[in-house]
């Protein structure tokens, strides 16, 4: 990813925090000239290895994860974004940009194929995802026959993070009035996506 020493984010609390909050990614793999992206839910532990391990699943008739074995990968992590107009700016010599903050993952990936270890997978997956609704779903609720017929139709992966890189591109090459006025503008808009990224920029002007 190309990323300009202004952009470079570098802490780990704050990729693990994007990686967490965003954790639906997108799974890359390049393998003898061939291109493969999976769109995937992923799990983040962060204690698990130097840099932590990402663990999922996908579906078992998916090819990708064949061609993915033992290999390098690539899940790009996608936070919020923002248009960014040079109207906000007050000045004539501007022209428009895009806010955003993103992470790619780079490791090696490997299926869990132990059926033990992939139901510790599902069951971790449906805690974090199903904890904050008022009403939690529990797989402890399926018949074992129809769970187990599910889990033939999957395949587990662990990546062991080898590298992360972090871009928070938020205005930082731009003069400090410049950036206050965008964050207002910004949260004049008032949608989910301007908010969050002008909460990052205010954020930014605090380190």
């Amino acid at each position: 990813m190309y990323i300009p020493s202004a952009f470079q984010e570098k802490r780990p609390e704050k990729l693990y925090e994007l990686i967490k909050a965003y954790s639906f990614g997108t799974l890359f793999s390049g393998v003898e000239g061939s291109l493969q992206a999976s769109h995937l839910p992923f799990l983040l532990d962060e204690k698990a290895g130097p840099r932590g391990t990402l663990t999922g699943h996908m579906a078992k008739a998916n090819p990708h994860w064949k061609s993915l074995e033992g290999r390098e990968a690539l899940v790009v992590f996608q936070g919020p974004d923002a248009y960014i107009s040079p109207t906000w700016y007050e000045e004539t010599e501007a022209v428009p940009t895009w806010n955003y903050v993103a992470a790619h993952v780079y490791g090696q990936y490997g299926s869990v194929t132990d059926e033990g270890k992939l139901r510790q997978i599902l069951k971790q997956m449906v805690e974090v995802y199903e904890s904050p609704l008022s009403k939690p779903w529990d797989m402890k609720g399926l018949p074992e026959a129809y769970l187990d017929k599910m889990m033939k139709g999957i395949v587990g992966f662990e990546i062991p993070v080898s590298r992360i890189e972090g871009k928070w591109k938020l205005s930082q090459n731009h003069p400090e009035e410049r950036r206050q006025k965008v964050i207002r503008s910004l949260e004049k808009q008032g949608t989910p996506n301007s908010l969050a990224i002008a909460k990052l920029m205010a954020e930014k002007d605090k380190r």
